[in-house]
């Protein structure tokens, strides 16, 4: 019998650490805020998606666990096994996927850390950033969970320049209606994009 994602601890622990020096090695991320992920307690990790490889960068910020919450095609895919062994939980994006909810909210009660992309796919438009969904603040708001909310910009490439992933203050729903406390978490994600961008741009004009 396959173990529960929220006991894949171990597969985790195996395997992370090799991906964290192979990913640092080639693609040179900078990692700002890292500090800031709460050490212990429950926590969802919530920011933009633009890249399938998008949770190393949590990952690598972190020595927890995180639990991430993918897609469940990726479960079907070359590396299903992947996925499955460091307690990624598969979500079947057409439909109102309960379990998987579940799945959460069992990694949260026992004080982890959940990782979700609240934009609910990656981003492949124009837009900045696209709307986000509820799901992120209404896990954090039943399990009294700090939210911890980051911002990812630049390129996925060979010793990218431009890299980066930004963590913000971690905060809590709270009195806070789902609506409002999404909308904070939007404005907060869009504002470390943005603090990302404007620190590339003094960068280029010293370099």
């Amino acid at each position: 019998m396959s173990k529960k994602p929220e006991d894949q601890e171990f597969g985790y622990k195996l395997l992370t650490p090799f991906m964290r020096a192979a990913f640092r090695l080639y693609y040179n991320p900078r990692i700002i805020g890292a500090e800031k992920i709460p050490a212990e307690g429950s926590i969802v990790i919530a920011g933009n998606h633009k890249h399938v490889y998008d949770q190393c960068l949590t990952i690598m910020a972190t020595k927890r666990m995180i639990h991430y919450m993918a897609k469940k095609e990726y479960f079907d895919g070359k590396l299903a096994p992947l996925f499955k062994f460091v307690g990624c939980i598969p979500v079947d994006r057409s439909r109102r996927d309960f379990s998987s909810a579940m799945s959460a909210m069992k990694v949260l009660k026992k004080d982890g850390a959940i990782g979700i992309f609240p934009e609910g796919t990656r981003n492949k438009t124009d837009a900045f950033l696209l709307r986000f969904k509820t799901g992120a603040v209404a896990m954090a708001k039943k399990s009294d969970a700090y939210i911890v909310p980051f911002g990812l910009t630049g390129d996925y490439k060979f010793r990218s320049k431009n890299l980066t992933v930004r963590y913000g203050e971690p905060f809590k729903v709270g009195d806070m209606t789902n609506e409002e406390a999404n909308e904070k978490l939007y404005r907060e994600v869009e504002r470390l994009m943005l603090e990302n961008l404007d620190e590339e741009k003094e960068n280029r004009k010293h370099a």
